[in-house]
């Protein structure tokens, strides 16, 4: 008789799905591969715990009173901190192999061991395993105490069933697992060549020859594993290299993949927890760089590298170790990655002026390239002001995320209004978190659209938004796909190559001019009205600090200029132009603390010393750029005086209740409604306010998005428009003239809201004022921090 030979015809669809359940986490794992990932297991020797409100040091942490806890247990609520101790002991039969601590828990954690942070735990981010060690001797210590701090919120805050939901401050975090396992790291290595190869069959196509050519090796590879004989296992990895040692062709698109780690400084948690989330996720990457050589990573912001300087002095010290092997590398140039439209120019220049600073004193380098992948816009000045601070690279996304017109382009060059140029490059897998996949190295590729100018593109790979960084399994896919034929080289890089290769082919790229407008998140604008107005008083008030500073140094040599304060006070400021905190995409724990700081930088220091002592003369400073009108009175002995003071007519309230308000260079005429019929100016006679119509007529729209619900104003909204005519409090003058006259009156707006308007209208004063305030009655923050209302001064010295 004939042997029977095997059919050699394969039905792509049950092939396919045969590999993915000899891979799979939830199919067939009694059987299956991914089933042998661990190894024996142990229970841990005591694991005792203890809960505060407060993000302690761990010095103070270890001397607490630890309870008895075990598996199952819930702890905290919203962001209260747990501290485990977690006494181990090695079986001395693990001997010769990798043995792991297994933690899985809600909440972020960090492990510590020796009194020095070493890696970051958490389930969101792929880390619920920290390696004891490589390959256990009989001579390394089997009894061993470790300590876990526990954050009580995620990666993407606590948010009630939503993750852009108010904070849910009832929620508890349960601790699911904790025990000693041993890891098999060459069944590890087999599960990346099978989810490789098996992404390779299904995302190259099946006109795609290497789709075949990978799926029948992962299917020979499935017959040629013997899950229950590790001593297969040399041979089905020698399968899968034999796929990825073939090479692909010199014109294959670069893809130069860089370790990333987007934290924003405060969203969804405030300043204090991002402090513990630069350290989680940085230690992670630390670990990381010392057990792959290759390994880069790259990391902006300026103030999360101070905190980590100030709060993890050990870590830091490794950093700056790196940082000087060019791996862990600086980049960006600013104090943080601040919203690209509402601070003013000059905050704009601060920013990279504290940032490179920074960078030049702690790492002797100025950063290249700007670095501000996910604000929400551009504004047209920023290349004038990264040309002025030494920058010509630009590197974001987040247009990618624009609602209706696609952005033409990935690489090309953007000019500003003055004509300065920078080269900006847009990642083509439109996102800074990448997971390493097949899938996410052919959409850069595909993506890509400036195909035929550049044949490089940027990949941005690690868990980001709220942490996370890196992992070794994103480190190994990417190893495999170095230059395997049929897909796109990807090579471990750096910024300063990726822009050297781009810029070998800029005189082919084309050019934008002006704004880079984000197609979404108009609603930012209006959201959380008093932090904008907190910061552009904060921004007048340190411009003119520096300003009358520099005046009483030129009046007495002896004045100390405050330059470390000034650099403090600046540093709060631009920290609070982070792009989730300016724009008020935040969560109100953040509000708070941004209100916190602009109050502390309300100090009128400068002033005081400037003025002390007899001065031989009164000198009145504008420190503004317009001309000021403003009554300016000045106290001495002999009671007050008035410069430059004109008298108003009286304001009479009318029969019908409407007012006219004029000074002899303005004429306003306010209706009951409070609203403007007519705003004239009186020499020569011209009216602003064409007949029939109005002025300060408040109108009303419907705000319901289609997701972020404090962030984004839909098109729809237009079509809602309503206008407020409820009159809850009638006309009334407040100031009848002289110097300054003004009227008050309150609008309905809603069951819970009310409007209140002053209009004023001082002497000598070509303009009216207008100061309008919302009360929303559950509104606490209003009641914690009201707006501020202060009129811009002019100074006397």
């Amino acid at each position: 008789l004939r042997a029977l030979k095997p059919a050699v015809l394969k039905h792509r669809r049950t092939t396919l799905e045969r590999v993915e359940k000899f891979i799979s986490e939830i199919y067939f794992t009694d059987c299956n591969l991914r089933g042998r990932l661990f190894g024996a297991s142990c229970p841990l020797a005591s694991l005792s715990c203890f809960e505060t409100s407060q993000r302690i040091p761990y010095e103070e942490a270890v001397r607490q009173e630890f309870r008895l806890v075990k598996v199952g247990d819930c702890f905290g609520s919203t962001w209260q901190t747990c501290w485990f101790k977690v006494d181990l002991s090695i079986p001395r039969e693990w001997t010769g192999k990798e043995v792991h601590l297994l933690w899985e828990s809600e909440g972020e954690g960090m492990i510590w061991r020796d009194g020095q942070p070493v890696q970051g735990l958490t389930r969101e981010g792929e880390k619920t395993s920290y390696i004891l060690t490589d390959n256990l001797k009989e001579t390394d210590p089997h009894s061993l105490t470790l300590y876990v701090e526990l954050a009580c919120n995620g990666l993407f805050g606590a948010g009630k069933g939503s993750m852009i939901a108010p904070p849910d401050p009832d929620k508890k975090f349960s601790l699911q697992k904790a025990e000693l396992v041993v890891f098999n790291r060459d069944v590890h290595e087999l599960l990346v060549d099978f989810e490789i190869l098996l992404d390779m069959a299904k995302l190259l196509g099946e006109e795609n020859q290497r789709s075949f050519q990978a799926l029948y090796t992962a299917n020979r590879m499935v017959n040629l594993c013997d899950v229950a004989n590790p001593s297969t296992f040399a041979a089905v990895h020698e399968l899968a290299c034999s796929v990825f040692g073939q090479k692909n062709g010199e014109s294959q698109h670069v893809i130069h993949a860089m370790g990333h780690c987007h934290i924003d400084s405060a969203w969804l948690w405030p300043y204090d927890e991002t402090i513990r989330k630069c350290a989680r996720s940085w230690v992670t990457v630390i670990r990381l760089m010392e057990k792959n050589p290759e390994f880069t990573f790259v990391c902006s912001q300026a103030q999360q590298f101070e905190w980590v300087k100030n709060w993890y002095p050990g870590l830091y010290s490794t950093i700056q170790k790196f940082a000087k092997e060019g791996r862990f590398i600086p980049v960006g140039g600013t104090w943080v990655e601040m919203d690209g439209n509402l601070p003013s120019g000059e905050s704009m220049v601060r920013q990279f002026l504290q940032g490179q600073r920074f960078f030049q004193q702690e790492f002797g380098k100025l950063c290249l390239e700007f670095w501000l992948p996910d604000t929400f816009g551009y504004s047209a000045q920023l290349p004038q002001v990264m040309n002025g601070c030494g920058i010509h690279r630009f590197l974001t996304q987040k247009l990618s995320w624009n609602l209706v017109n696609t952005f033409p382009h990935n690489t090309f060059v953007w000019e500003g209004i003055d004509g300065s140029q920078v080269l900006a490059h847009f990642p083509p897998a439109d996102s800074y978190g990448l997971a390493g996949c097949v899938e996410e190295m052919l959409k850069t590729v595909k993506n890509n659209r400036d195909r035929g100018r550049v044949n490089h593109s940027a990949a941005l790979f690690g868990f980001g938004d709220g942490g996370g960084g890196p992992t070794q399994k994103i480190l190994d896919r990417l190893r495999r796909m170095k230059d395997t034929d049929g897909l796109p080289r990807v090579q471990m890089s750096t910024p300063d190559r990726l822009f050297t290769a781009l810029e070998k082919e800029k005189a082919q790229l084309c050019t934008w001019v002006g704004e880079l407008f984000l197609e979404l998140h108009n609603g930012t604008y209006t959201t959380h009205g008093q932090i904008k107005k907190g910061n552009r008083e904060c921004e007048r008030l340190l411009h003119d600090v520096e300003v009358l500073s520099s005046f009483a140094l030129a009046q007495k040599s002896s004045f100390q200029y405050p330059s470390a304060k000034l650099q403090h006070l600046w540093r709060l400021l631009l920290l609070n132009q982070f792009h989730d905190v300016l724009p008020g995409s935040c969560i109100q724990l953040v509000a708070e603390d941004a209100m916190r700081y602009y109050s502390g930088m309300n100090l009128p220091w400068p002033l005081r010393e400037a003025s002390r002592g007899p001065a031989p003369h009164i000198l009145v400073v504008n420190t503004l750029p317009w001309k000021r009108t403003e009554v300016i009175p000045k106290a001495g002995p002999g009671g007050s005086k008035t410069l430059g003071a004109n008298s108003f007519l009286n304001l009479p309230l009318q029969v019908d209740g409407s007012v006219i308000m004029k000074n002899g260079l303005v004429r306003v005429c306010l209706d009951t409604l409070g609203r403007v019929t007519s705003l004239c100016l009186m020499q020569p006679e011209r009216e602003s306010v064409p007949e029939g119509c109005c002025a300060n007529q408040f109108v009303i729209f419907d705000d319901v998005p289609l997701y972020w619900d404090a962030w984004d104003v839909m098109d729809y909204h237009l079509e809602t428009r309503k206008t407020v005519a409820h009159l809850l409090k009638p006309l009334e003058i407040i100031q009848p003239g002289g110097l300054r006259g003004s009227v008050t009156f309150s609008l309905q707006i809603s069951e819970k809201s009310v409007l209140t308007q002053e209009v004023i209208l001082d002497a000598a004063c070509p303009h009216v004022r207008f100061q309008t305030q919302v009360r929303y009655a559950c509104n606490l923050l209003w009641k914690l921090f009201p707006l501020l209302n202060t009129p811009i001064p002019v100074y006397v010295l």
